[in-house]
């Protein structure tokens, strides 16, 4: 369990889509905007790996159009998405009342079309579950750990985007973050990708 927990955690941590809308939102939104995305991002990815435990991966690795469809998706809306903060106009962070955060639903969902948590999820099963009659219960406890640890890993990121919010007071340079960003977003996604 050691070496998964090891894997859980950097997977966690390491920058990606979902690490960085968590920083942009609790930049933008603060600490109680982005715990539903925290929490509904860890529960996606949880149930990601629980469902490719439970045989949907072994559908998609018989399936390479529908798997090449499902990646070419995510990164056409994460682009879209990285788009979105990037032409934001200019605004110091003060909230519009007519703006939301992506909330727990959107963030869950999120899951299901980020290539890094398909990879992330493949890899679980792959490697860290058994292939014996307990393989089911393994793949329940690689998900609730795995949910476990990444948490506070998603909670970092959000406090870094509070602390950034502090340095990014003007509207200007929280257009120059919110850039900064949507470019980070935007590689993060292609990298998945390409790599």
């Amino acid at each position: 369990m050691l070496p998964f927990m090891l894997f859980a955690f950097v997977a966690s941590i390491t920058p990606g889509p979902t690490n960085i809308l968590v920083l942009s939102n609790s930049a933008r939104y603060g600490l109680k905007a982005a715990l539903p995305i925290i929490f509904g991002a860890c529960a996606g990815a949880a149930g990601l790996v629980l469902l490719v435990g439970s045989g949907f991966g072994q559908s998609l690795v018989h399936l390479p159009k529908v798997q090449t469809a499902m990646q070419w998706i995510g990164v056409a809306w994460l682009s879209y998405l990285a788009w979105q903060i990037f032409s934001a106009p200019a605004q110091a962070i003060e909230v519009d009342a007519t703006e939301k955060p992506l909330g727990l639903i959107g963030a869950a969902s999120l899951q299901l079309i980020n290539p890094k948590t398909w990879m992330m999820a493949l890899a679980v099963v792959s490697v860290f579950a058994g292939n014996g009659e307990e393989r089911q219960s393994q793949v329940v406890a690689l998900s609730l750990v795995f949910f476990l640890i990444s948490l506070p890993c998603l909670g970092t990121w959000a406090l870094m985007g509070i602390g950034s919010a502090r340095v990014f007071r003007s509207a200007k340079a929280m257009q120059r973050f919110n850039r900064g960003m949507a470019l980070l977003l935007w590689v993060a996604t292609w990298l998945s990708v390409v790599i």
